[in-house]
């Protein structure tokens, strides 16, 4: 699950990085600033998703990551991509999981 949840985030990060180079051009200097935050913060929420509150933490950054959309317009479609990628994140990550812990208890039990 962690796997899957810190690529999207990696991933994201970097997208964000392109929409401020779509920023720069029209948008002025407190716009970029929260997009280089948004940024860096979804980079270093990956290390965070040992945690509950680290995907806590990086959901909320996911609405930011849409709200940022309002600012470079063009985000809107790949934010709303990342989204459905964060959630199947989490439901094939939880899904694998308990399939994992299936596999140990029956070599366990064997």
């Amino acid at each position: 699950m962690r796997m899957l949840g810190a690529s999207v985030l990696v991933m994201e990060s970097m997208v964000m990085g392109f929409a401020l180079l779509l920023a720069m051009k029209d948008q002025s200097t407190l716009a970029l600033v929260i997009g280089s935050l948004i940024s860096l913060a979804l980079f270093l929420s990956a290390a965070l998703l040992k945690r509950r509150i680290g995907w806590i933490i990086a959901s909320i950054l996911q609405v930011a990551m849409a709200g940022y959309s309002f600012v470079v317009p063009a985000l809107s479609i790949v934010a709303a991509i990342f989204i459905l990628l964060w959630v199947c994140a989490i439901y094939f990550g939880r899904k694998g999981e308990a399939i994992k812990r299936e596999l140990v208890a029956k070599r366990d039990a064997q």
